[in-house]
């Protein structure tokens, strides 16, 4: 049996699903899911229509009035089992990001992980959802504050994390007493449909609501249509900020929130105080990682003066033994970008580097030979200053800028001056550096790691930035918030109307 036969999807698929039912649309051609390994069609997936996007949206609607009755626990119990179904399937699921996204097997495997921990975290979570209590001034009055589910939560996301992005908002708003609407990237569509069955299963099995989980592929037309409607509340976005800055407003001008997940241009500052050889292994994983298309990518490394050249011949001396190729070969460190449009504006990003003044040290070719298909480079090594252009954007590719500085606050203002504000790290050893580097005169990202890198972060915490990355939060900690509304209420147990700041109003 097949891959695709095991995750219980066909090689000609259904891209729209009413929760446990799918439907095809046979009036355009169809999604041709390409492995960026060796370009490659693995399958075909239907687009979504505009008949069933509608269709999709009334069924969440109808579905969302009696999910928000189902006590909290009891949703938690439906993620945990969830969390279940994708542990049995673990393997196969990580696989597949593999062959539809490029990263390395290790890489696939990790992002499920990050499913099951989201259904975790997410379980424990379902018996908090906690209000306050806050001390009335009036006698005889309780005052306190809840919080109730907001209604339709719609998950647009990026081909880079093609399953974790959509289990971080698609497992705390399910618990939260939300159903979902989910855009998954068109580059992506098979692990969209593998993970909307799993979902789709247990929903059927628990005779549960049947369009909790709700899955639409399509284009930025109907994406675009999901940030102007009205009936959805929330909308959670990852991707680039020109994507935010379209989306972002849209659904502002209609008063509906949204969590963007945006650029990131992430920088690790290196310290005369720091572990090198920790700071190194750290810096070469969050620049290489996933072929450098991770939101949370280092792209800048602020290294002290006194200890740049150290690092520099380290980081070549690591890069040259950095080994390209077939991401299920477990040899293998990095694979294949996601498709040439990649490649090229890797290239394009290089050549103006170069013009700017920069250098490139090592690495940055297009690979073509002992590679199984044409989306593979060379991870880029270079030498520049942290006001060129080109380091003032995000380039979704392996490319690290090696940047010097003299004094700590050179680095921290180098650090912080770019538009975007997602990750950002310290390597110290040095106390006094480090609790800067994380207070408010410190990072200005949404996430600051002192002694780690800027990728691969825990579901516990929060995730997400600040400046173009966007705002709002995802996953842990107390993210939970964002899909849900505030209530407040004071309720008078006595027999009298006193009022608020002693004002006096007798009829």
């Amino acid at each position: 049996m097949g891959l695709l036969e095991r995750l219980g999807i066909d090689a000609v698929n259904h891209g729209t699903w009413i929760g446990t039912k799918s439907y095809g649309w046979e009036h355009r051609e169809p999604i041709k899911s390409i492995s960026p390994i060796d370009d490659s069609v693995i399958a075909e997936v239907s687009w979504t229509s505009e008949d069933q996007y509608e269709e999709v949206i009334e069924a969440a609607q109808k579905a969302f009035l009696e999910w928000r009755q189902v006590p909290a626990p009891q949703r938690g119990e439906i993620v945990r089992q969830i969390g279940e179904a994708l542990r049995e399937h673990k393997e196969d699921l990580g696989r597949l990001v593999t062959l539809e996204n490029g990263k390395i097997f290790q890489e696939g495997l990790g992002e499920v992980q990050e499913m099951i921990d989201i259904c975790d975290f997410a379980l424990g979570l379902s018996r908090k959802l906690y209000g306050y209590t806050m001390q009335s001034e009036r006698p005889r009055h309780r005052l306190f504050d809840q919080y109730h589910p907001l209604g339709i939560v719609g998950v647009i996301s990026s081909f880079n994390f093609p399953v974790a992005v959509w289990s971080w908002n698609a497992m705390i708003a399910a618990v939260c007493g939300d159903v979902i609407v989910w855009k998954a990237s068109s580059k992506t569509p098979l692990t969209a449909l593998a993970c909307q069955k799993i979902a789709a299963d247990v929903m059927k099995k628990n005779g549960m609501p049947e369009a909790v989980f709700n899955l639409i592929t399509t284009d930025r037309v109907i994406g675009e249509r999901m940030a102007l409607d009205k009936r959805i509340p929330l909308i959670s976005a990852t991707g680039s900020t020109a994507m935010g800055q379209k989306v972002g407003p849209q659904v502002s001008a209609r008063l509906g929130k949204s969590i963007l997940e945006l650029g990131g241009n992430n920088a690790i500052i290196i310290s005369e105080h720091a572990d090198i050889e920790m700071a190194v292994r750290a810096t070469v994983f969050g620049a290489v990682g996933t072929a450098g298309q991770r939101c949370t990518s280092t792209r800048r490394l602020i290294v002290q003066s006194s200890i740049f050249d150290q690092v520099k011949e380290r980081l070549i001396e690591v890069y040259k033994k950095i080994t390209i190729g077939d991401p299920f070969d477990e040899n293998v460190m990095v694979g294949p970008m996601i498709d040439q449009g990649a490649v090229e504006a890797m290239q394009k990003a290089l050549k103006n580097l170069k013009s700017q003044g920069g250098e490139i040290l090592y690495g940055g070719e297009p690979i073509t030979e002992g590679v199984p298909g044409g989306n593979y480079v060379r991870p880029a090594l270079c030498l520049a200053k942290n006001e060129y252009p080109i380091v003032q954007e995000e380039t979704f590719a392996p490319i690290l800028y090696l940047i010097r500085y003299e004094k700590f606050e050179d680095a921290i203002r180098m650090h912080n001056d770019v538009p975007q504000g997602l990750s950002s790290a310290i390597f110290t050893l040095n106390i006094r550096e480090a609790e800067e580097f994380i207070s408010a005169v410190g990072s200005d990202c949404g996430i600051a790691n002192v002694n780690i890198g800027t990728s691969g972060a825990e579901i516990g915490g929060a995730f997400g930035g600040e400046k173009e990355t966007g705002g709002g939060r995802e996953s842990g900690s107390d993210a939970w918030k964002f899909y849900m509304r505030q209530q407040t209420n004071t309720i008078n147990w006595g027999s009298e109307l006193p009022l608020a700041q002693g004002i006096k109003f007798d009829i």
